[in-house]
Parts: C-alpha cells; structure tokens; sequence
C-alpha cells in the first residue's frame, strides 16, 4: 500500500443532549478525522476518539494530533507495507498513545478494504449481515428523567440498556429502573467511581440480576478487580483497563472480569481489537463494542469490528440520531427493531459528506508523503 497524502480534519459537533457520567458532563464534542489518499484518489477514514479532556484516558485531541503528525505520519511515509494489520510493529516503539495510532491505522483499514473492493466487516473477518444495538444512557437530573429515556429506547427497539451510576446515583437508581423494567436488559457503568472500600455497598447490586457492572474500580487496575469480582455474583466487565492484548490475558488469568468492552481507540486499533477478540473467543470471555461518542464515521468502525463472532452482546453501537442533529455520513446509521444492518458497499460502507464535513471542521492540517 502507497499513501499518497493524509488530511486531517478537526471537528466541533453539538450534542443533541449534554451526556453526564461521574467523570463530568459533555456538551461540545471535538472529533478528529483522519483521512488518508492514494496514487488513485481513494480515500479512506479514521478517527480520533480522544475527547477535549483527558478524563477518559491521558490523551486529548491535540496530543492525538501531535502524535500523528510529528511522529506516526514520518513513520509511515517511510514505511513499505501491503496490510494495515503491519502498522502496529512500525508504530510499537512509540508508547502508548493509543487513540492517536487508531485514528491513522482505522483509515488506512477503510482505504485496504476499499482498495480490495469489499466491505471492512469481511476484511477484519466478520461474518454477520446485521450487529444488535445497545444504548447508553448518561446521569439523568431526575430518576423519573431517566425511566422515562428508557421507555423511549425501548420503544425504538434497542436489545440492551446502559447506565452510568457514581456514588449517590447507584443502588436506588437500579432499584427504581427494575421496578418500571423487572426483564430488561440492564447494565450499569461506574467509570472507576469506586474503590474497594465499597464491595458491601455493591454487593447491593446482586439482587437485581444486571448484565453486568462496567470498570467498577480505577482506570487502570487490574488486580484489585479480581479481588471484587470474588465477592460479586454479577459478571464485572472491563473496560479502561484493557489497552491491549497482554492486558486482557492478565485480566482473565486473574479472573479480574467475566467479560470485557473492546474499544478500537482504546486498544490502538482493528488490528489489536481484532486480537483481543480471538484470545476472548479462544477464553469464552464474552465481548461487545464501546462507544465514544463517535461521529458516523467512528460508529461505522465500530459496527464493522462487532461483526466478528465473539461480539456475542449489544454494544454501544446507537443510531446517528442518538447523539447528533446531523451526521457527517450518508446515510446516517439507523437502528431498525434494535439491530443496524450493514451495508454492502467497500470499506467502512457509508459515505463522508464533503459538503456536512466542511461545516463542522474548525481546523485542516495537509501532509504529502
């Protein structure tokens, strides 16, 4: 493969609604979308899934930014490669920086594919037509807000409903939610709000069969998960700890989880994604696609990755409508009696509105390699 040039594309988009989790409220999202051309034009697109703030991870859109132009973008101008999946060994001497390798590399997947003539789903391996979707749901004002948001998902057909909890919003919540909703598929996400002070105070939770609870303990644990997952009937799933595949053998080696979120950004890419997800298979760990508040583009990944096999739960794949006024892909993803079916068409399927891209680009960086 020969990239030609690289564009990348800073984005400002307004939230239909502000989402709130323990670590604060979003209103505003910046993307970062990377494109990359060839000899022929073709165009293939990544993003960057870092927010303004490090809260989620250390990286924010401008070291992502940084780290794409001042050192991966020089790598693979000097790179000789025929498969994306190759970028990680040129990429693995920089640490970390984990969003800002995904970004690039889930382009040059999208412009492989396209090149190959076939959906990303069958380049990745994927043998699904269609992937369930779940939703999530940030911290409400009010109990009675909350109730009634899931009513409406439900209404729309979603599979499986998540919510985010943090002390004081927890056990009543979940208790408030099963007495509206006793056969829902539920699911709790505490963003690390948690220590192991609390496993009595969780150990509430048993009693109202939830799918699971989500990173109940710090971002970056391991071992202390392991600990409370001994004490706790209900599967924890996790999620900021597992930034690649030695960090899933950990986990399961340590019994720290029951099943495990895979987030392409997190995990530096298709290519570990795709690794974790074979190990997990090779385990019988159950695994689902994260979202982060994706434009259309980063959602059209995430649905390609969850057509693999072991993708045995909802992910947090929504429809475009979900989080946006407008998206910037036509057409918008759509949710269709709680599945989004994929489109046949090469690549990541949907096609990038020039015209809609414009409009939300508050910054154009070009590099010609």
């Amino acid at each position: 493969m020969k990239i030609k040039k690289i564009v990348l594309h800073i984005l400002q988009m307004r939230l239909k609604a502000p989402f709130s989790t323990s670590y604060g409220d979003i209103h505003d999202r910046e993307l970062l979308i990377v494109e990359v051309k060839d000899d022929d034009g073709a165009a293939g697109f990544g993003e960057g899934v870092a927010f303004s703030i490090p809260w989620y991870t250390e990286e924010t859109v401008k070291t992502t930014v940084h780290m794409i132009e001042d050192f991966l973008i020089p790598i693979l101008s000097k790179t000789s490669f025929h498969h994306p999946r190759e970028l990680v060994e040129s990429f693995r001497f920089i640490r970390r920086n984990y969003m800002a390798k995904a970004a690039l590399e889930g382009a040059v997947w999208d412009l492989y594919a396209k090149q190959q003539n076939i959906p990303l789903s069958q380049a990745l391996g994927g043998m699904k037509k269609e992937v369930e979707a779940g939703v999530s749901i940030g911290i409400q004002p009010t109990i009675k807000d909350l109730i009634s948001l899931i009513e409406q998902y439900q209404e729309e057909g979603y599979k499986r409903v998540k919510i985010k909890i943090k002390p004081g919003w927890d056990i009543e919540v979940v208790k408030e939610i099963r007495k509206h909703f006793p056969n829902l598929d539920l699911m709790a996400d505490a963003n690390s709000a948690y220590t192991l002070k609390d496993i009595n105070h969780l150990k509430q939770l048993d009693e109202f069969q939830l799918m699971m609870i989500e990173q109940p303990l710090a971002h970056d644990d391991i071992v202390d998960h392991s600990k409370l997952q001994k004490e706790l009937e209900t599967p924890i799933c996790l999620d900021e700890s597992i930034c690649s595949l030695e960090d899933a053998r950990k986990a399961v080696e340590l019994r720290s989880c029951k099943i495990m979120n895979i987030k392409i950004g997190r995990v530096g890419g298709l290519t570990e994604a795709k690794k974790i997800h074979d190990f997990c298979k090779e385990q019988n760990v159950p695994v689902w696609c994260g979202g982060m508040l994706e434009s259309g583009i980063g959602r059209a990944h995430n649905i390609s990755l969850a057509t693999l096999e072991q993708f045995t739960l909802p992910g947090d794949i929504s429809s475009s409508s979900k989080y946006w006024e407008e998206d910037i892909i036509e057409p918008e993803i759509s949710v269709y009696n709680g599945k989004i079916a994929l489109p046949d068409s090469p690549g990541i399927g949907f096609h990038v509105s020039r015209e809609k891209l414009k409009k939300y680009t508050v910054e154009t960086k070009v590099f010609t390699l």
